[in-house]
């Protein structure tokens, strides 16, 4: 089974100077790629001198998460696609587990190692960690991570399971699967098109999976801090987008707009925090909401998944109840 590491990298020669090195070492079983979306620093020249062994595909803008992955796949051929963020470090035998997954489980069309910080290696990492789901409302959340509450790794999730979807930090797909779904919602730009796009792989009725066979450190935040307004915009407007397009019909309207009044109490929460520009941010997703409603609803393909999500309210769990 032929695998392909690909990561995606705009301006980020100093993390391929971290990270690259691990993978090198560690995923002898590979081919490795790098997309760049048109960095201007020194990557590709990096590259070049130090790492000739990686492949280079050289996107002509900057086109994000989403379209930089779409635009720089076309030209790589592999039964499965692992898509690894720049600034992930991978251990010995991190590939082994989901060969052999996807080797023995054709069921199994998407996979997500546990993924734990690079800078508390004891700790779950915030984007994915041992897997991750949502509430009814389209709020997503890990094992090991709910909200900004993230767990020591003790043992807790050690299995192989079915999760609602994959972190798109390390991502592994069936070529196949990724050509069908005609790849990541370019209209996401970033965040939560790996939520969509294993949504829609359910709908279809392909299955993703989370394994604790294989482990890999994330730094995070290395784009977007968690709590920065544009992050907290692009994850609010996204996860409207993503239950507009992927609710089964005749609940998309009355789970949005609760949802949308969970959103309002956020907002005011952030705002009673002093973090103003967090309340605008939210706000400004609502208003790019109601502009491209019509767009995303078109998008619609007879969606029939009823049991997408794991618990009611992952806020009244948390906040309320505080039982997770």
């Amino acid at each position: 089974m032929n695998i392909a590491v690909v990561i995606l990298n705009w301006n980020g020669m100093h993390l391929l100077e971290q990270f690259l090195p691990s993978v090198v070492t560690y995923s002898k079983e590979a081919d490795l790629y790098v997309i760049d979306n048109a960095s201007t620093d020194e990557s590709i020249a990096f590259l070049q001198k130090y790492y000739p062994q990686v492949r280079i595909i050289q996107n002509t803008h900057n086109y994000g998460y989403a379209k930089g992955y779409n635009e720089g796949l076309k030209h790589i051929s592999a039964d499965i696609y692992c898509l690894l963020n720049s600034d992930v470090q991978v251990t010995p035998h991190w590939l082994e587990a989901p060969i052999t997954i996807f080797g023995q489980q054709s069921q199994i069309s998407i996979l997500q190692p546990k993924i734990k910080s690079y800078r508390q290696k004891n700790l779950f990492e915030y984007a994915g960690a041992a897997g991750g789901y949502i509430d009814k409302y389209g709020y997503p959340y890990c094992r090991g991570r709910i909200f900004d509450s993230i767990e020591e790794d003790k043992g807790q999730y050690e299995d192989n399971k079915e999760i609602f979807w994959a972190s798109g930090a390390c991502f592994f797909i069936r070529k196949s699967v990724f050509d069908i779904l005609q790849g990541f919602d370019e209209d996401f730009f970033a965040h939560q098109e790996e939520i969509d796009l294993c949504w829609r792989a359910q709908n279809k009725g392909y299955k993703v999976y989370y394994t604790s066979q294989s482990q890999v450190y994330h730094l995070g935040g290395a784009t977007l801090n968690e709590g920065s307004p544009k992050k907290i915009y692009l994850n609010f407007r996204n996860s409207l987008f993503m239950l507009l397009k992927n609710l089964p019909k005749g609940k998309w309207f009355s789970v949005i707009f609760l949802r949308m009044i969970l959103d309002g109490i956020a907002g005011i929460r952030f705002f009673l925090q002093g973090k103003i520009s967090n309340t605008w941010a939210i706000i400004r997703a609502h208003f790019s909401f109601y502009r491209y409603f019509c767009h995303f609803y078109y998008k619609r393909e007879n969606p029939s998944l009823e049991n997408y999500y794991s618990i009611s309210s992952v806020v009244y769990q948390h906040f309320i109840k505080h039982n997770i």
